[in-house]
């Protein structure tokens, strides 16, 4: 019931967040598969337009609304800004598949990803009144691997939509997706009991937004996970031109992102078993490090073939660094969260808005350089990687400095929801 804790079990939370993990993914994926069909709709090459603008217009949709739920959800608790926010991510998607013209388009993108932000920052707070420590970085690692079962086969299921009928349906298709997680979301109920919630007043939002800013070790870990994420936006925003136009594959998209999904779904399951042996600070950096060494195999890769090497070779490149930036997301998140357990949703709020934010504006600015050759792509993610790395041991280990202790040193339970705990 909403305001009282519940039993859940582990697996149960897992495949709801992952779930509302795949709703806000879809409006990503689905979008990716139609770009062909956008581009002469909305005559974006007469325009001088990127189609990347679609999916950018989005992601700014979900930085600007996290603000907005993660507040609420410290206030009201998580379950009316979710189901709110499901509620307008219906909207965006109908109003997009009946766009008149681009401009009605990108505001209904907009508004479309303002509300898949509901869903974008309460995951991990939800996650956090759960659990804790290690505990909670590994569910969050198994949400995100079964997150990326969307990009697997959703740009499938789009190119099916597509054989049978217009790009609108493809839109559509998000209802149906909508709908089933309006409904489940009712049947989650509530995870900030009565007593945790915070009343709203201006100074108190701003101390606890100043605390968050003040702490080494959150503010650290997100700016590590705005840079690793800006890395994995350019791949989101440019794989499907790189694919088309560079490489002339565009029948194969579908195949090779789902491709893509299914290694980075391998790789946090495996991430999942280091985090429990040796702790998710200590595998989150060994990661970041793997990650530049990857990118910076890829420079002299790009230069021997005037930044068009064979599909194949830039493909176990480019899977290779989304398969580490996926891993290192979620451990990010986790840890930047593990201080701020009282204030999770305003943490969650400024967290996503400034990975999503920042990292979309990041990501396009290495998008709009990305013309006839893999380059920019490639450089970006060395750049990326190498500021993610020294900010990510600036910000210490949170766990270690807050209890004292090894993070692999044993399960944290916090007495007051060993209830919850599965």
């Amino acid at each position: 019931m909403p305001g009282r804790p519940q039993r859940r079990s582990q697996r149960a939370v897992v495949a709801y967040l992952a779930f509302l993990g795949i709703l806000l993914a879809f409006g990503v994926d689905i979008a990716l598969v139609a770009y062909d069909e956008l581009r002469v709709e909305f005559a974006l090459e007469q325009r001088g337009v990127s189609i990347a603008v679609v999916g950018t217009t989005y992601f700014v949709g979900m930085a600007v609304g996290q603000l907005f739920y993660g507040i609420a959800s410290d206030r009201f608790g998580r379950l009316p800004p979710l189901l709110f926010g499901i509620g307008l991510y219906s909207v965006g998607a109908l109003l997009a598949a009946f766009a008149p013209n681009l401009e009605v388009l990108l505001a209904a993108r907009l508004l479309w990803g303002f509300g898949a932000a509901a869903p974008s920052v309460l995951r991990p707070a939800i996650a956090r009144d759960l659990y804790d420590g290690d505990t909670m970085a590994r569910v969050i690692t198994i949400v995100m691997a079964v997150f990326l079962i969307g990009p697997i086969f959703v740009p499938l299921l789009g190119e099916g939509i597509l054989f049978f009928g217009p790009w609108q349906l493809v839109f559509l298709a998000s209802l149906v997706l909508a709908a089933a997680a309006f409904v489940w979301t009712l049947t989650f109920g509530e995870t900030l009991p009565l007593e945790q919630r915070r009343p709203f007043d201006s100074s108190r939002l701003w101390a606890a937004i100043g605390r968050v800013f003040h702490t080494r070790a959150t503010i650290g870990h997100i700016g590590a996970q705005t840079a690793i994420g800006a890395a994995f936006f350019v791949y989101l925003g440019s794989a499907q031109p790189i694919i088309d136009e560079i490489y002339g594959r565009d029948a194969q998209f579908a195949l090779f992102f789902a491709g893509s999904g299914i290694i980075m779904s391998a790789a946090l399951v495996v991430s999942d078993r280091l985090i429990g042996r040796f702790g998710a600070r200590q595998v989150v950096l060994h990661a970041m490090a793997t990650f530049v060494l990857i990118s910076a195999l890829g420079v002299p890769l790009a230069l021997a073939t005037s930044g068009v090497p064979s599909i194949w070779a830039w493909f176990a490149w480019a899977t290779s660094a989304n398969a580490l930036s996926v891993i290192i997301a979620p451990m990010c998140n986790a840890l930047a969260l593990e201080p701020m357990a009282d204030i999770a949703g305003t943490t969650s709020a400024v967290l996503g808005f400034i990975t999503f934010g920042a990292g979309a504006l990041l990501a396009a600015v290495v998008d709009n350089l990305i013309d006839g050759t893999v380059t920019p792509m490639i450089v970006g993610s060395l750049v990326f990687g190498l500021i993610g790395f020294f900010v990510l041991v600036w910000a210490g280990d949170p766990v270690r400095n807050a209890y004292g202790r090894s993070p692999n040193s044993g399960p944290m339970v916090r007495p007051r929801l060993s209830s919850q705990k599965p």
